[in-house]
């Protein structure tokens, strides 16, 4: 009885050990790449601003959950924008030999990191001092929409002259497509393990939408699992954006009076109809776009349905 009891006992304390090793140690990154531009730490996370000496524009990007960076670049290829990139906090950055640059603007946040206000706080810092156009757009993708949404809450001045996109974004009031369970995020520090040894599988393939013509789009998802660096992060993340879509409400897209909404209708991340009904509450001020058929990555999927980036008529004059 007492050897089953020890057995037992030494069994609970040796996985939860093992549990507290994989929620908190590194991980490789996956596969980085030359990026010709600097880049900015702020606390935990970090801003690459692609080098322009004299943009038509402004794009400010933020990535999702799980996503870096890099799920913009080739949209925004044109050498006459001005592009920041934003990598959430305690996430690799995806740039092999990054060029590192100080400036006094940049300070850590006080928001608990792994949160959406945490990466909030970041982008408000790059809008703030960064844009050297007026011209100005800023996108976010799934997690990456309520990050703008927070941070247009936070600062709603920075907002009002700014376009808005969010794509197959997380919402106020919406829903995931499944729900995630205190259990199965218990239970995530030995899940990602195996993600990592097969990131596209039988299991997960129709999450990701059609694969077979870019493969741009396919090598970036096999990056998925291991661009943020813990597990403990990924938990923090879902966390987050479940106790944020049930937080906040409709009144935050009056923060955002030049916003389009692009609703995916096959998004197997999130779901398209709490989406839709979510975004339908900014009322007839917030364009949304629905497009049929679509997985969670229209930039990959129907990058025709993005708005067309406006053009000045002619190059606003640099910002300070």
């Amino acid at each position: 009885m007492y050897l089953a009891i020890g057995v037992l006992a030494g069994t609970i304390i040796l996985v939860l050990a093992m549990r507290q090793w994989l929620l908190h140690r590194e991980c490789e990154p996956s596969k980085s790449e030359p990026f010709d531009g600097v880049v900015y730490q702020v606390g935990k996370a970090a801003i690459a601003e692609r080098r322009s000496d004299n943009p038509r524009a402004t794009v400010i990007c933020m990535h999702g959950f799980v996503a870096d960076m890099r799920y913009f670049t080739d949209h925004y290829s044109d050498p006459d924008l001005q592009l920041i990139l934003l990598t959430s906090c305690d996430y690799h950055v995806p740039i092999s030999n990054p060029r590192h640059a100080s400036v006094p603007w940049a300070k850590v946040p006080t928001e608990r990191e792994g949160t959406i206000p945490y990466d909030a706080a970041v982008l408000i810092q790059a809008l703030e001092h960064l844009p050297k156009t007026d011209t100005i757009r800023v996108h976010g993708h799934s997690r990456g929409g309520a990050v703008i949404l927070e941070a247009a809450s936070m600062r709603p001045d920075l907002f009002q002259r700014v376009e808005v996109v969010l794509e197959a974004p997380v919402l106020p009031q919406a829903r995931p497509y499944v729900s995630t369970t205190a259990a199965q995020l218990w239970l995530l520090s030995f899940v990602i393990p195996l993600w990592r040894k097969q990131p596209i599988n039988p299991r997960n393939l129709k999450t990701w939408g059609p694969l077979e013509n870019n493969p741009r789009k396919r090598e970036l998802i096999m990056a998925f699992p291991f661009n943020p660096k813990r597990v403990a992060t990924m938990v923090s993340n879902l966390r987050g954006i479940d106790d944020w879509m049930h937080e906040r409400d409709a009144s935050l897209f009056k923060n955002v009076p030049n916003a389009t909404v692009i609703v995916p209708g096959k998004d197997r991340v999130l779901d398209s109809q709490s989406m839709l009904e979510s975004a339908r509450k900014a009322g007839p001020s917030l364009n949304v776009v629905t497009v049929d058929g679509c997985s969670h990555f229209p930039i990959w999927d129907r990058p025709d349905v993005l708005p067309t980036l406006a053009r000045a008529t002619e190059r606003p004059a640099a910002r300070g």
